[in-house]
């Protein structure tokens, strides 16, 4: 598993825990590291993940709000909802990512830390709110491969085919 996609599932982890106990401990980041060991470069991007989040966290949660249909925000799985707020801030915050990325890295969390249909679930919201914010990735179109034209033998020569 890559450096970040190691990341994303700890601020995902961090979100978590931090959502159930409705807010932040004294100590709680170095809490959280001790029990979840990780490469530097990894928690140096899951930090900025949840730094991120954490400072617009009112913005993301109305932006995914929004795009809800006939569901509240609160009643999310709260597995979900972290999900849902760690892709939305790098859809809205972090311009670099490919859109896909964020999408595919989401949706596999989801697979992998939620329950039945949370994959569609976060597919669905995520791609209207990737829709709304962002233009299309442009498609790579293959260009043609030129062939040289066909040399045509002079008038009254003998051909060999």
């Amino acid at each position: 598993m890559g450096r970040r996609r190691e990341g994303r599932e700890a601020a995902i982890q961090f979100l978590f825990a931090r959502d159930l106990q409705g807010e932040e401990k004294p100590g709680e980041p170095e809490d959280f590291w001790s029990l979840h060991s990780a490469r530097a470069s990894t928690r140096a991007f899951a930090e900025n993940l949840i730094k991120g989040v954490l400072t617009h966290q009112a913005q993301i949660d109305t932006s995914i709000t929004q795009l809800l249909e006939n569901f509240s925000f609160v009643r999310l799985a709260a597995v979900d909802r972290n999900v849902l707020r760690v892709a939305s801030y790098e859809l809205l915050y972090c311009p670099e990512v490919p859109t896909p990325v964020i999408l595919n890295e989401a949706i596999d969390i989801a697979k992998a830390l939620s329950a039945g249909e949370s994959g569609s679930f976060v597919n669905g919201v995520l791609d209207k709110l990737a829709r709304s914010l962002r233009k299309p990735e442009p498609k790579k179109v293959e260009q043609p491969v030129s062939t040289p034209d066909p040399v045509e033998a002079p008038a009254g020569a003998a051909s060999n085919l």
